[in-house]
Parts: C-alpha cells; sequence; structure tokens
C-alpha cells in the first residue's frame, strides 16, 4: 500500500475547494430527519424515568404516608415506569425508521450530487 499517495490524496482533498452549501443541506436534512425521534425519546424517557422513581419513593415511605396502600401504588407506579423505559427504544427505531424513509430520497440524490464531484 502506497501511504505516501494516500497521504496527498487526503491532503489534496483538504485544500480543494468544497461546495460548502450542499454538505450543509445534507447536515440539515440528515438532521431533520433524527429530529423527531430524539426529541421523542428524551421526553418521553425522562417522564417515564420520573414516573419510576416517584413509584420507587412511594414503595420505601420516603413520600406517601407509609401504609401498606402506598406501597402497593408505589410499586404499581413504579413497574408504569419502567415499562415506559423499556418501550421507548423501540419507539425510538421505529420513528427514526420513519424519519429516515421520509427523507431518504431527497438525502440520497444530494449525497451522489456531492459524492459525483
Amino acid at each position: 500500500m502506497n501511504t505516501d499517495k494516500i497521504y496527498a490524496e487526503q491532503l489534496a482533498n483538504e485544500y480543494a475547494p468544497k461546495d460548502t452549501s450542499k454538505v450543509v443541506a445534507l447536515r440539515k436534512l440528515d438532521a431533520k430527519a433524527k429530529l423527531p425521534a430524539n426529541v421523542f425519546t428524551y421526553t418521553f424517557g425522562i417522564i417515564t424515568a420520573l414516573v419510576a422513581g416517584v413509584g420507587m419513593c412511594l414503595s420505601m415511605k420516603v413520600i406517601g404516608n407509609g401504609s401498606t396502600a402506598m406501597f402497593v401504588l408505589g410499586v404499581i407506579v413504579g413497574i408504569i415506569g419502567l415499562l415506559g423505559m423499556g418501550v421507548n427504544y423501540p419507539i425510538y427505531k421505529k420513528l427514526l425508521a420513519q424519519g429516515k424513509q421520509k427523507y431518504a430520497f431527497e438525502i440520497m440524490e444530494l449525497a451522489k450530487e456531492i459524492s459525483e464531484k
């Protein structure tokens, strides 16, 4: 393998004029495709983690009156929070796939234009 050639090509690419508007547009399209999935995942994950925390606090008598009913309620609320956290990733993957599918044609066309130059 000719490392000098690889280095020379890499250096030439660094100094070659770039069509930055297309590269920037490609990055924006990529971010636009992923944004809804990311926003939902973080929001839903935070909410379900808080729900699980409230359930744990109820069951460990940190909040509430410490009765058996509060313990049972805490266990139920905690399980609901844990289930929410468990389904968060599959929902994220589905939303991400939908976003990618929605913008796939535009991203592929723009990427092809950039790579042909």
